[in-house]
């Protein structure tokens, strides 16, 4: 875990560098870039900026150069901010997370077509054997009732002698 000192640090670079983007960075190639995270060393001499950009994947190409290009300029303006004796070096990393959260979205949708047609397939299936397949005792009968069971009937008679 990075120090409180570091995490607003962290922080503060990231509501610089997203005021940056807004105001002051007028390229063309610069599409709807968000900045989502910022994370700066131990000795905050070099930070790493992750952004996500809205569109196609031309208009990232396209946002990720106008990232590079106005590097010098942001970390100037990051230097005159913070007023810290060494200004961190940026380094700008398009963020893995939408397309992570659309793999997750994508399994998750085939995860719940799955449990839709096994639920199909119980609401038309029936028992393999009988309906109630647990073994009920034998009722006995009236002319059964008369008789000894065969163990008692073996037990009384004994041995015979042939």
């Amino acid at each position: 875990m990075a120090s409180p000192r570091v995490r607003k640090i962290a922080d503060r670079i990231q509501v610089i560098v997203a005021e940056m983007l807004e105001r002051r960075i007028k390229d063309p190639r610069l599409g709807f870039v968000t900045i989502t995270d910022v994370r700066v060393t131990g000795d905050s001499q070099q930070a790493s900026v992750f952004y996500t950009v809205l569109g196609e994947e031309s208009s990232r190409e396209e946002s990720a150069a106008a990232l590079e290009s106005a590097k010098g300029l942001i970390r100037s303006e990051v230097a005159k901010q913070l007023g810290m004796r060494h200004a961190p070096s940026l380094e700008f990393i398009p963020d893995a997370l939408p397309e992570n959260a659309r793999h997750l979205d994508d399994i998750l949708a085939a995860a719940r077509a799955a449990d839709e047609l096994v639920a199909a397939q119980r609401a038309k299936a029936s028992y393999a054997g009988e309906i109630d397949p647990y073994k009920k005792p034998r009722e006995l009968e009236a002319d059964d009732a008369d008789l000894p069971a065969e163990d008692e009937a073996d037990d009384e008679s004994g041995p015979q002698d042939k």
